[in-house]
C-alpha cells in the first residue's frame, strides 16, 4: 500500500513539475533528490520481491531485516514528499548578451541614450519610432555594453507582451533578477513584493515594445530616482505611451541616404557592385526602403546573389507598386516592404512554413528542431524518409534566416521572429487566431471561432476549462495548438464535431484524463500529439483515423494500447514510451508497414517486443524497444535489419536505474542482468555508438565480447555493477582496435576491477589505446590502486575530464607499471606527464590516495580550468603545472579543496600557488 501511495505521489510531482518547468522554471534540488530516492527505493524493493519465491527457510530472517529496513526508508521518503513550499524555483537568469551585428547609423541617438543612463539628468527614457526603424537593435547594443560595465547591479531586459499582461510582466522582471514571486499571491501583494525585490539592487530596466501605458506602481516597478541610481528605458512605436509613463522622449529617425546605402550593400553582397548596370536599380530600391533598417536588411537579403538586370527591374517595379498603394506614414508601408521579401520566396511551401512561425508568442524563441518537426506535422514538407524531411526542413529554415525573415535566438539551437515581421505574417494570414502565452484562463468565446479559421494557437496559457456545450464551427481549421495548458483537464465530447478538416492537433502537456469521442470522427487528422499527458487514462477507438501519420504518446498515462491502432495503416511515427504501459499486443506492428519511427518503452518489464516483429518494417529509421532476451537480440542483429536504422536503442533485461529511457538516443545497446560469458555470447551491431552493461554475471572484460571487435563507431561505454569484471580491456586476449574511437568511459560499482587495461605478458602495447577518449569516470571500484600506467597515459592526448570517486584503495592516479617508482627513476630526474586537453580533474573521497603522479613527476595540464579534491586525507602534493614551469596551468580558475585542513597541508609545485589561488576559491 505504501509503495502504491509513493508511486502515485511521484506521478503527481512529476506531472506538476513538467508543467511548471516548461514555464522556464527549474526543479528544486530537494525535489530532484527526492525523485532519485523514489526510483532507487522502488528498484530495491522490486529486487527484494523477486528474491522471495526462491528464498530458503534459513535465509528468511536475513531477508526480513532487509524488508524492515526498506520500510523505514520508505516512510522517510514518503514524509519528505509533501513540498508545501512548491516544487520549482526560477532558473538562474544570467543576463546574456544579444551579440547583434554592427549598428549602422543612429550613433547620435545611441550616445544620447547612453548619456541619460550615465548621468543624473534623466531617470526614465522613452525610445520611440515607427516599426522597423531600429529601436530594439539600438537598445540591444546598449544592453550588451551595460553588461560589460559595473554601473548597475542588474541589467534587466523584458519584451512586454501585446496586449499588456501585468502578471507576466511581474514574473519576467522577477525572473531576470533571479527571484521568484510567490505562487497564488494576492494580486494586491504582488506589486509590493516585486517593489521590495527591486529595492535591493541598482538596476537598469529595459522594457521593449510597449504598446500601452501603465502605472509603475500597479506593476510594482520601483520608480528610479537620483538617489537609488536606477534607470528605466522603454521602447515603443507610440510617443504618447512613453509620455504617459513619464519618460524623456528620444526619437529614432530613419537612416540617412548614405547610411541606407551602406547597410543595403553590406547585406546584398558585393557581387552587386561588380555589375555596373545594376547601380541605378539598387539605389532606387534603397530609396523605396525609406531609411528603415529592417526593410533595408530584409529586402537586400532577398536580392542577394541576383545579377540579372531584368529581375532587378521587375523587383523594383513591384516594390514601388506596393509602397505607392499604401498611405504615407502608415504602418502599412513597412508591412508592404517586408511582404515584398515574403513574395520573393516564390515557393508556397516555404511561405507556409514562414507563416507557421507566427503561431508562437511574440519574442518566442523556437527550437530549430521543434519548428522543423511542426512543419513536417502540418504537411508543409514534401513527404519522404524522415531524414530527408528533416534535412529539407533545416534547408527551409536556413533560407528564411538568410532572408532575415527569421533571426537567431540567444541560443544557437533557437530561432525567433522580429515582432514587426511577425505582425506582417499575421496580416498575411488573417485566418489565424493566435493567442499564445497571453495568460488566458478561459478559452476564447465561441463567436471568435469563425468559419474561415485555418490555424489556432492557444499554447502556453492557463486555460482550465472548456464549456461543456462548446462546439466551434470551423470546417477548414487544419491546425489547433493547445499544448502546455497544464490546468486543462477536460475537453467536451462535442468540441471537435465541426472540425472535419483538422489535420494537426497538439494537446501535449495538458492534464486531460480522456479524449472526447468526437476526436474519432476527425478522418483528415494526420498528427495527434499527446506528449506528456500524464493524466491521460482513456483513449477512444482510433480505427477511423485512417489518415493519421503521427501518434506521439510520450510519457502519457495510459496503461493499455489504444484500440484501433492496428488499423492506422498510414502511420509513420509511433511513440509509445508510456511509463505504465503493460504490453503491446502481437500482430499490431505487422499492419503498420509505413512506420519510420517506432519507440516503445515502459517502466514495467512486461512490455517487450520480439525482434522478428519489426523485421518486416522496411521503412523503419528509428527504433527503441525492450527485446525479450539475449537470443532475441542476437537474432535481430544477425538479420541486418539494424542497418536500415539511423537511430536505435535496443534493451535486453534490466535497465540501469540511473539511466533515463526517455531521453534522445543515437545507436545504443543496453544489457542488464544478462548471462554474458562462455557460450552465452552477445552479437552487437557493428555500428553501435553507445554500450551499457549493467549487473551482468560472468562478464569479465570487454575483450570477451567477440562481436565488439568488429565495431567501428563505439563512442560511449558504461559498465556498472558487474561483480566479476577484472579489467576493461585485456590485451592478452584481444586487440584494442574496438576502443580506439571511444570518447566516454564510465566504470561504476565494479568491486573486482583491478586494472583498466591488462598488458601483463604482452611485449609491446599500442600507444593508441583510448586515443580519442575525452571523458573518464570511475566510481566505487574498491580494488583499484592505480588509475593509469605511464604507458596508458601516453595514449590519452584528448582526455578532457577525469573524475575518480569513492575508490577505497586508490593510492595513485598515475604510476609505473609493475614496479615501485623509487626503483624506476633516478632521484634527480623529473618525469613529465602531459595531458594537453585536460580541463577538469576531480578526485573525491579517496582515503588511501597518496600521489597524483610519482614523486619526481609533474603533470603539464595547461588547459586545466577546474580542480576538485575532496576527502583525500593522505594526499600531500599537487604536481600540476602549465607549459611555463613552475607556474600553475594558465586556465585554472576554479579550485575546490575539502576540508580546509587539506588545503593548508597541500604542497604545490608552484611556490606561489597559495598566493595566486585566493582563499575564496577554497572551501
Amino acid at each position: 500500500m505504501k509503495l502504491r501511495i509513493l508511486e502515485a505521489r511521484k506521478e503527481d510531482v512529476e506531472t506538476r513539475l513538467q508543467a511548471e518547468v516548461c514555464s522556464e522554471k527549474q526543479a528544486k534540488n530537494e525535489v530532484v533528490v527526492w525523485l532519485q530516492d523514489v526510483e532507487k527505493i522502488n528498484a530495491e524493493i522490486r529486487d527484494v520481491l523477486k528474491e522471495l519465491p526462491g528464498v530458503s527457510y534459513f535465509s528468511r530472517a536475513r531477508l526480513g531485516k532487509r524488508v524492515r529496513k526498506k520500510i523505514v526508508e520508505l516512510d522517510d521518503i514518503l514524509g519528505r514528499g509533501n513540498f508545501s513550499e512548491g516544487l520549482v524555483v526560477n532558473k538562474p537568469a544570467t543576463a546574456l548578451p544579444f551579440r547583434v551585428e554592427n549598428l549602422e547609423g543612429e550613433v547620435s541617438v545611441k550616445e544620447k541614450i547612453r548619456g541619460y543612463l550615465t548621468g543624473n539628468e534623466v531617470q526614465m527614457i522613452g525610445v520611440c519610432g515607427i516599426g522597423g526603424v531600429g529601436k530594439t537593435t539600438i537598445m540591444k547594443h546598449i544592453h550588451d555594453q551595460l553588461l560589460l560595465e559595473s554601473r548597475f547591479d542588474k541589467v534587466i531586459w523584458v519584451t512586454v507582451s501585446h496586449p499588456l499582461n501585468v502578471g507576466r510582466l511581474q514574473d519576467e522582471i522577477a525572473k531576470r533578477m533571479n527571484e521568484r514571486l510567490r505562487e497564488n499571491e494576492d494580486e494586491q501583494r504582488r506589486p509590493l513584493e516585486l517593489k521590495e525585490m527591486m529595492g535591493r539592487v541598482k538596476y537598469a530596466l529595459i522594457l521593449d515594445d510597449v504598446w500601452q501605458g501603465f502605472m509603475l506602481e500597479d506593476v510594482g516597478i520601483l520608480r528610479p530616482t537620483v538617489e537609488n541610481g536606477c534607470k528605466i528605458v522603454i521602447t515603443s512605436r507610440k510617443v504618447d505611451v512613453c509620455k504617459s509613463i513619464g519618460c524623456e522622449i528620444v526619437k529614432v529617425s530613419p537612416l540617412s541616404k548614405e547610411e541606407s546605402l551602406n547597410l543595403f550593400l553590406d547585406k546584398v553582397g558585393r557581387d552587386t557592385l561588380q555589375v555596373p548596370e545594376l547601380e541605378g536599380f539598387w539605389k532606387a530600391m534603397v530609396e523605396e526602403c525609406a531609411g528603415l533598417p529592417l526593410a533595408i536588411v530584409v529586402i537586400a537579403r532577398s536580392m542577394r546573389g541576383v545579377t540579372n538586370v531584368r529581375e532587378w527591374r521587375h523587383a523594383l517595379n513591384e516594390l514601388r507598386r506596393r509602397v505607392r498603394a499604401t498611405a504615407e506614414g502608415s504602418e502599412d508601408e513597412i508591412f508592404e516592404r517586408l511582404k515584398f521579401s515574403y513574395d520573393r520566396l516564390q515557393d508556397s511551401n516555404i511561405q507556409s512554413c514562414f507563416l507557421s512561425c507566427s503561431l508562437y508568442a511574440e519574442d518566442y524563441e523556437i527550437g530549430r528542431d521543434v519548428l522543423v518537426e511542426q512543419w513536417i506535422d502540418e504537411g508543409l514538407i514534401e513527404e519522404s524518409s524522415k531524414q530527408v524531411m528533416l534535412d529539407n526542413g533545416h534547408f527551409i529554415l536556413n533560407k528564411l534566416e538568410n532572408n532575415c525573415l527569421l533571426e537567431n535566438g540567444r541560443s544557437k539551437d533557437t530561432i525567433k521572429m522580429h515582432d514587426v515581421v511577425r505582425d506582417m505574417a499575421l496580416r498575411i494570414g488573417p485566418q489565424f487566431m493566435v493567442k499564445a502565452r497571453m495568460g488566458l484562463t478561459e478559452i476564447p468565446d465561441e463567436h471568435e471561432w469563425t468559419e474561415n479559421l485555418e490555424k489556432v494557437s492557444l499554447m502556453e496559457n492557463k486555460i482550465s476549462d472548456i464549456p461543456l456545450n462548446m462546439c466551434p464551427n470551423c470546417p477548414i481549421l487544419t491546425t489547433l495548438m493547445l499544448q502546455w495548458n497544464s490546468e486543462l483537464r477536460q475537453i467536451p465530447n462535442c468540441f471537435f464535431a465541426n472540425m472535419q478538416g483538422l489535420k494537426c492537433l497538439n494537446l501535449s502537456g495538458t492534464s486531460i484524463e480522456s479524449l472526447p469521442h468526437s476526436i474519432c470522427n476527425l478522418e483528415n487528422l494526420t498528427t495527434l500529439l499527446l506528449h506528456y499527458c500524464r493524466q491521460l487514462k482513456h483513449v477512444p477507438c482510433l480505427a477511423k483515423l485512417k489518415a493519421l501519420k503521427k501518434l506521439d504518446m510520450f510519457k502519457a498515462g495510459i496503461d493499455v494500447v489504444p484500440e484501433g491502432i492496428d488499423m492506422l495503416v498510414n502511420l509513420q511515427y509511433l511513440d509509445l514510451r508510456c511509463p505504465k504501459l503493460v504490453e503491446l499486443p502481437t500482430q499490431i506492428l505487422g499492419n503498420l508497414s509505413h512506420l519510420q519511427h517506432l519507440t516503445v518503452y515502459s517502466n514495467l518489464t512486461t512490455l517487450k517486443i520480439k525482434g522478428e516483429e519489426v523485421r518486416g518494417l522496411k521503412k523503419l529509421e528509428t527504433f527503441q524497444a525492450q527485446l525479450y532476451d539475449l537470443q532475441d537480440l542476437n537474432n535481430y542483429v544477425k538479420s541486418n535489419h539494424f542497418k536500415r536504422l539511423s537511430n536505435y536503442w535496443l534493451v535486453v533485461g534490466q535497465v540501469y536505474e540511473g539511466f533515463d529511457p526517455f531521453v534522445n538516443f543515437s545507436k545504443r545497446i543496453s544489457l542488464g542482468k544478462c548471462e554474458m560469458g562462455g557460450e552465452d555470447s552477445v552479437v552487437l551491431p557493428d555500428d553501435v555508438e553507445e554500450l551499457w552493461i549493467y549487473r551482468c554475471r560472468k562478464f569479465r572484460s570487454l575483450s570477451d565480447i567477440d562481436s565488439l571487435q568488429k565495431t567501428t563507431e563505439l563512442r560511449r561505454c558504461i559498465v556498472t555493477e558487474c561483480e566479476e569484471i577484472g579489467c576493461v580491456v585485456d590485451m592478452v586476449t584481444s586487440s584494442s582496435s574496438f576502443i580506439n574511437n571511444l570518447e566516454k568511459l564510465w566504470l561504476d560499482k565494479l568491486p573486482n576491477l583491478s586494472v583498466v587495461v591488462n598488458v601483463e605478458g604482452v611485449e609491446a602495447t599500442s600507444p593508441h589505446i583510448f586515443s580519442n577518449l575525452k571523458v573518464f569516470e570511475m566510481e566505487e571500484c574498491s580494488r583499484m590502486k592505480r588509475l593509469f600506467s605511464l604507458e596508458l597515459l601516453q595514449g590519452l592526448p584528448n582526455l578532457e575530464y577525469i573524475r575518480v570517486r569513492n575508490c577505497q584503495q586508490m593510492e595513485e592516479i598515475i604510476g609505473w607499471e609493475g614496479e615501485e617508482e623509487n626503483h624506476t627513476a633516478d632521484a634527480t630526474t623529473t618525469t613529465t606527464f602531459t595531458l594537453p586537453k585536460l580541463t577538469d580533474l576531480r578526485l573525491e573521497n579517496l582515503p588511501e590516495l597518496k600521489r597524483i603522479c610519482p614523486t619526481r613527476g609533474v603533470m603539464v595540464c595547461d588547459s586545466l580550468q577546474q580542480l576538485i579534491i575532496s576527502e583525500c586525507p593522505k594526499l600531500r602534493r599537487i604536481p600540476l603545472v602549465g607549459n611555463v614551469r613552475p607556474s600553475l596551468p594558465a586556465a585554472l580558475n576554479n579550485i575546490l579543496i575539502r576540508p580546509k585542513e587539506l588545503w593548508e597541508s597541500l604542497e604545490w609545485d608552484d611556490p606561489n600557488a597559495k598566493n595566486v589561488l585566493r582563499q575564496p576559491f577554497v572551501y
